[in-house]
């Protein structure tokens, strides 16, 4: 298949709570990008109710697709297919995407292409940087995954560290609760510690065994729930910014020592990060900071392409749509979808 031709691929998204739909072209081009976000809903229950995300998709997917058709520019007649992420992610929410582009592809005729969520967060890379290419390190970063993956080709992965327990995001998460601070608890930990002292408590820093990639946030999580139970039933004053940015400085040492010792030790001299977390400041700080000392090629998405945005699930599937993927009428939901593994 020649690069010049021209791929215009439909895109849904809708794993967690934002419906989202885009038109991309090979893969590079976005002509269009609608969010609908769901973070106001979920702000009064603290954090994302399963029942009610899936519920809002169905109400708001047409027109999420429809904006997006005509933001574009384009009609039905003028798309090549029609991609859906069909996991990881919650199985009612991720049904309504599958359920609503199943039926587009169907109807119009279309190859229907099954996308996998965390390589939709990967390809985001693709569409901030259009001369990047394989091979390179990427760290993956988001609510529920925290991985770093060899990206050998477009379509080939070797994952070299995962969580062994809570995921980066998680553990955010977790800490801002136990901080008062309200839904969604990444960016606002990310906000305060700017005020903080990263320094005014030492967190351990969990490496597990020598030469792993693999991530562990449990511990750490507790160690902060632990550290502010001791404070409130001794009566001990303490300044949630100090604690925040002493939180997020343990997080960030982690990732940022594990991503630089996978590029170096597998000669690989780029490194991209994506995911929810990667649009923390202090995470792209730190990571364009050790990659400038040590002559490695830094690549982050912009902060609208990190969240989860159709625009990144047009471009895998691009790829995918190349390497001859195609999903049909029997393709479902898959909750616990692992990275690189095909359900279809």
């Amino acid at each position: 298949m020649e690069e010049k031709e021209k791929i215009v691929i439909l895109a849904i998204e809708s794993s967690c709570d934002e419906t989202s739909a885009a038109v991309v072209v090979n893969g590079r081009e976005v002509l269009s990008n609608v969010i609908s976000s769901q973070i106001k809903i979920h702000k009064l229950f603290g954090g994302v109710v399963p029942e009610i995300a899936s519920r809002k998709h169905i109400e708001n997917i047409d027109g999420v697709v429809e904006k997006a058709l005509n933001e574009a520019g384009v009609g039905f007649k003028d798309l090549t297919a029609v991609a859906v992420t069909y996991g990881p992610g919650l199985v009612g929410a991720l049904l309504v995407g599958v359920s609503y582009a199943k039926s587009l592809a169907f109807g119009l005729d279309l190859p229907l292409i099954p996308v996998h969520h965390i390589e939709g967060h990967i390809a985001a890379n693709y569409i901030q940087y259009p001369n990047l290419e394989p091979p390179f390190i990427c760290l993956v970063v988001s609510g529920g995954h925290t991985n770093l993956v060899k990206i050998n080709s477009y379509n080939d992965f070797d994952i070299l560290g995962h969580t062994r327990d809570d995921a980066a995001g998680e553990a955010y998460d977790k800490v801002a609760r136990s901080l008062n601070l309200p839904y969604p608890g990444g960016p606002k930990i990310d906000l305060i510690s700017k005020e903080g002292n990263p320094e005014s408590v030492r967190f351990p820093r969990v490496m597990l065994e020598e030469g792993s990639y693999d991530f562990s946030f449990s511990g750490l999580k507790s160690a902060v729930l632990n550290h502010l139970n001791k404070c409130r039933m001794q009566g001990s004053e303490y300044k949630a910014a100090d604690i925040a940015a002493s939180f997020q400085q343990a997080v960030v040492e982690v990732l940022t020592e594990k991503s630089i010792r996978a590029c170096c030790e597998y000669g690989i001299m780029k490194l991209a990060a994506c995911g929810g977390v990667s649009a923390n400041s202090a995470l792209r700080a730190s990571l364009k900071s050790a990659c400038s000392e040590k002559g490695i090629e830094f690549f982050v998405p912009r902060p609208v392409l990190c969240t989860d945005n159709g625009a990144m699930i047009g471009s895998a599937a691009y790829y995918e749509y190349r390497a001859g993927c195609r999903g049909d009428m029997s393709l479902n939901a898959v909750p616990s979808l692992k990275l690189g593994e095909r359900r279809y």
